[in-house]
Formats: C-alpha cells, sequence, structure tokens
C-alpha cells in the first residue's frame, strides 16, 4: 500500500488529484464561509428575518446533500460547477446554524451592559454579538471543513475524471487494491491537515474576541 502510495506521488498522479479535489472543495468552503456567515448573523440578529426563513430552513437543513447529487448533475451538468455547488450547499448549513445560534446565544447580560454604556445597534454588533459568536462560528466552519472533503469524494465517484474519489472508484473497478488504499490514506490526512488549520484559525480569532471584548 505504502509502495502504491508512493508511486502515484512519483508519477505525479497524486498530486493531479489531489489538486483537484482541493480545489473543488475549498473553492465551495469559501463561497460558503463567505455567504452563510453573513446571513446567519443577520438571521441571529434580526428577529423578523429569522421568523420569515424559519420554515424554509427547516425544510432545506434536513435534505442530505448527496440526495440532491442528482438534481445539481441535473441543472448544472457533470462539470466543475455542479461538484462546487454541492460543496457549498453542504458546507452551508453547519456553518449557517452555528452562526445563528452564537449570534441568538450572546448573555443578554453583556447586551444589556453594552446598551447602558450607549452603544448604538453597529457598535453593539461589532464589539458584542460578533466577538461572542467567534467560538460557535468557527464549529460550524471545522464542521463544513469535513463535509466538504467528504461531500465532495462522494461526488467524484459519479461523474468525474480527476480527484481522490474518482482515484479511489477507478481503483476499486480495476482491482487496483493497493492504490484504493493509497487514495482513502490521502483523504483522511487531507481531512485532519484541514481541521487542524481550521483549529489554529479558531485560536488566533479566539484570541482577538478576548483583544475586543476587554478593550
Amino acid at each position: 500500500m505504502l509502495a502504491a502510495w508512493w508511486e502515484l506521488l512519483r508519477t505525479g498522479q497524486l498530486a493531479d488529484h489531489v489538486g483537484a479535489s482541493l480545489t473543488r472543495s475549498l473553492t465551495g468552503l469559501a463561497l460558503a464561509v463567505v455567504t452563510a456567515i453573513p446571513l446567519g448573523l443577520l438571521i441571529g440578529w434580526y428577529r423578523p428575518l429569522a421568523d420569515l426563513l424559519s420554515p424554509l430552513l427547516e425544510v432545506f437543513r434536513n435534505t442530505a446533500a448527496l440526495a440532491l447529487l442528482p438534481v445539481f448533475v441535473l441543472i448544472l451538468g457533470l462539470g466543475e460547477t455542479s461538484k462546487i455547488a454541492l460543496v457549498v450547499y453542504a458546507c452551508s448549513w453547519p456553518i449557517l446554524l452555528n452562526t445563528v445560534a452564537g449570534a441568538k446565544g450572546v448573555d443578554p447580560l453583556l447586551i444589556r451592559s453594552a446598551r447602558s454604556m450607549g452603544l448604538n445597534h453597529l457598535r453593539l454588533f461589532q464589539k458584542v454579538i460578533l466577538p461572542a459568536a467567534v467560538p460557535t462560528v468557527f464549529t460550524g466552519v471545522r464542521l463544513a471543513g469535513a463535509y466538504s472533503i467528504l461531500v465532495l469524494v462522494a461526488a467524484e465517484m459519479v461523474g468525474a475524471k480527476a480527484g481522490l474519489g474518482y482515484l479511489v472508484n477507478y481503483a476499486q473497478y480495476n482491482f487496483a487494491i493497493p492504490d484504493m488504499y493509497a487514495g482513502i490514506i490521502t483523504i483522511s490526512a487531507i481531512g485532519l491537515v484541514v481541521n487542524q488549520l481550521l483549529v489554529a484559525g479558531e485560536r488566533r480569532f479566539s484570541t482577538w474576541r478576548v483583544d475586543v471584548t476587554t478593550a
């Protein structure tokens, strides 16, 4: 198995597959972050918007991303767009729901204290709501990071010509079992690295949160 992994690495095949998968997963994750976090903060902070969107969110949050894979393929085709869109969909929900929970879960005493000090809505959001929600938001981002790899690998097994999911599926059908296990190990290693990077980012932003709340 290690020999197969090294051979894939030496020939450049592994780098090609890893590059294809990382490009798709990181693009999807980044798009989910930049859309779901602002929306989650708005929903968590602005009650009328939460009341308006709650039924719709409940419907879609309980729909598995992979169950919608045929829909994405039908609408967007078998190219890169459908795979990235599927990753965006899968990653958006943990980020969105955790962001909403973080914004709603701020200690009311902190909010009342900030208002008593004369903070307007914008400053209250900047100094209290956003810093207090950071740990919960990052929990969602870490979950989304795992989803971005897992969902993409499954999608690549259906319609792709490159990527780790394609590598595992192709090796299975051709009985290249060492190559299959090499692909699986690589997927696990990438998931571990992504998680550690997100943990490091969480620590950095949590330090920023402490600095802001004590300023």
